[in-house]
């Protein structure tokens, strides 16, 4: 019986034993630098990054911890991945969609941009070979007025065809301009809809008026789009914007009063306020 006794207290001794390294193991504390996903549409597609984000704590980044003139990871830890889902173009240099790593060679002066198929160079960039590289282009960085603590890399400015690139950290910016060639794909694809049983009257007008194209062929389409949905205040504001665009600003006023009208029965107090401001517009 005390051979048994001895037994199961050198079991629960092990038991605990083993208890605390289980639980020490499982700690989890904040990441130095977190880790980041972030997913952009684009022109007809996706630009997805991901990659770890350190901060200056009180450092000197560009210049001292970050050296000029060496090639950089642009980030930390594992490599930083960008992916386009179609084609793109990076300042004016054609990339093809995929994955690539992005890499910098940061100067005081100017920065080299790079796109990598190698994907797990990480932190290992005295191994970086320039003949992985699909695309190098070269841009001029700028100073922020305030400064950003945690390293940052957004996509901005995006309109239907173009984008930047920022790369942030500290007091400095670095844009790359990515813009995408859709015009033509979208041209089919409207033609392919008008053909069809249900034409996108609405979407094709507001192509057509965002993109400065003829204007009269937008204002009939939007016109059959109000006939499909009468009710839609949201299509009858853009009518009134090509009209007033076309300079027919009596009809842009009126169809400006009638989105009002639509508007304000939906309860929609953007649209009447959008409404209102094209007609004191219209009417300067």
């Amino acid at each position: 019986m005390k051979r048994l006794n001895r037994l199961s207290v050198a079991f629960a001794i092990l038991l605990a034993i083993y208890s605390g390294s289980a639980a020490q193991a499982q700690l989890k504390i904040p990441a130095a630098s977190p880790a980041q996903t972030t997913k952009q549409s684009f022109a007809l597609g996706e630009i997805t990054l991901e990659y770890s984000r350190p901060a200056t704590k009180g450092r000197s980044i560009f210049g001292d911890l970050v050296p000029y003139d060496k090639v950089w990871r642009t980030g930390a830890n594992a490599t930083t991945k960008i992916t386009f889902s179609s084609d793109v173009k990076l300042e004016g240099k054609e990339v093809k969609a995929g994955t690539y790593g992005l890499f910098t060679i940061p100067g005081k002066n100017s920065w080299q941009v790079m796109l990598s198929k190698d994907l797990n160079l990480g932190a290992n960039v005295g191994n970086y070979k320039q003949e992985n590289e699909v695309v190098r282009v070269t841009v001029k960085p700028t100073t922020l007025a305030n400064k950003v603590e945690t390293f940052t890399i957004n996509i901005a400015d995006i309109m239907p065809s173009s984008a930047v690139l920022e790369i942030m950290w500290d007091k400095t910016r670095v844009p790359v301009t990515i813009t995408a060639d859709i015009d033509q794909t979208i041209m089919k694809n409207i033609e392919a809809s008008l053909a069809s049983e249900k034409p996108a009257y609405f979407e094709a007008a507001s192509y057509y008026y965002e993109n400065n194209r003829d204007l009269k062929q937008a204002l009939n389409w939007v016109t059959k789009a109000t006939e499909q949905n009468p009710k839609a205040f949201w299509v009858m504001l853009l009518k009134a914007r090509i009209e007033l665009k076309m300079n027919e600003k009596a009809n842009a006023i009126a169809s400006a009063e009638k989105t009002a009208a639509l508007a304000k029965e939906a309860q929609n107090a953007d649209y009447v306020k959008m409404a209102n401001d094209l007609i004191a517009s219209a009417k300067k």
